[in-house]
């Protein structure tokens, strides 16, 4: 006849099914199943932001930021895929100042054309000092 297994038993008498039931009650007081669902979602909220959010906000600003900074000579691509070199920029007025802002209009020469573009359709700078300065550097190697 077949005999019912015996559980076994640790140094200190618990068996290990009783250890796992006291480590699922937490100790006594368990908190609430709907404030450890808040916590997994508050931390997969904090991950999304460190990881996604923050540096896509980081990367914006710079870009932003060297769109202000564009400048007469610079090499730039548009959203469209168009390469060119700004030839003028003309900026809004305010009050009788220039305010630099994304809907300035951008005078590119691209090959023997001239387009206008607004400031904010470029997609990406280049200076052309910095391309200048990196073809004498390949041609000295």
């Amino acid at each position: 006849m077949a005999r019912p297994l015996s559980l076994t038993t640790d140094d200190h008498g618990m068996t290990s099914t009783a250890a796992f039931y006291l480590l699922q009650a937490g100790g006594g007081s368990a908190p609430s199943p709907l404030f450890q669902l808040g916590i997994q979602f508050a931390l997969i909220l904090a991950i999304f932001y460190f990881l996604m959010i923050r540096p896509q906000q980081k990367q914006r600003r710079q870009h932003e930021e060297s769109l202000r900074n564009l400048q007469k000579g610079d090499e730039i691509v548009t959203t469209g895929g168009i390469i060119g070199q700004v030839v003028h920029i003309r900026e809004t007025m305010k009050d009788g100042a220039a305010v630099k802002s994304m809907d300035d209009q951008v005078t590119i020469k691209s090959a023997e054309s001239r387009l206008i573009v607004e400031r904010g359709r470029i997609a990406k700078v280049t200076s052309g000092k910095r391309v200048e300065a990196s073809a004498s550097t390949t041609s000295a190697s």
